[in-house]
């Protein structure tokens, strides 16, 4: 996904960014950028999230990343959630957020919305990721 760092934020390594889908804040696990760098990120939620509580039917029906009170908030198609709780929210159909959570089942391919603490963002490099993974190839 491609961010454009607007600001730092409070904690180390924190910034503010704006992406096509909306203003977040995020723990930035790259070099440092300086406000107004157009960066290419994968976002990741780590912190666990309750099912039924932290993530809830979205309210609108567009995915989108915003901050709410403390929160940030990403809204999108929930893909996946495996039987330990890691799941796969989609954002514009192709932006995957990993993120684990416990709790009641939720139906798949529905539209919800992860409220979080903080994302975490990690750099995009030609397929890699910073995580040290390697991306599927779309």
């Amino acid at each position: 996904m491609k961010i454009t760092i607007m600001r730092p934020g409070p904690g180390i390594g924190e910034v503010f960014f704006a992406s096509e889908y909306g203003e977040g804040r995020g723990r930035w696990h790259g070099p440092p950028a300086a406000p107004g760098t157009v960066l290419e990120a994968e976002m990741e939620v780590t912190e666990l999230l309750t099912r039924w509580a932290d993530i809830m039917p979205a309210e609108y029906g567009d995915p989108g990343i915003r901050i709410e009170g403390g929160k940030v908030l990403v809204t999108g198609i929930l893909d996946n959630i495996e039987s330990d709780g890691t799941g796969i929210l989609l954002i514009g159909g192709e932006e995957e957020v990993p993120f684990e959570s416990l709790g009641e089942p939720m139906v798949l391919g529905a539209m919800v919305t992860l409220a979080a603490g903080e994302l975490h963002l990690y750099p995009a490099f030609n397929g890699l990721t910073a995580r040290g993974g390697e991306e599927e190839k779309r």
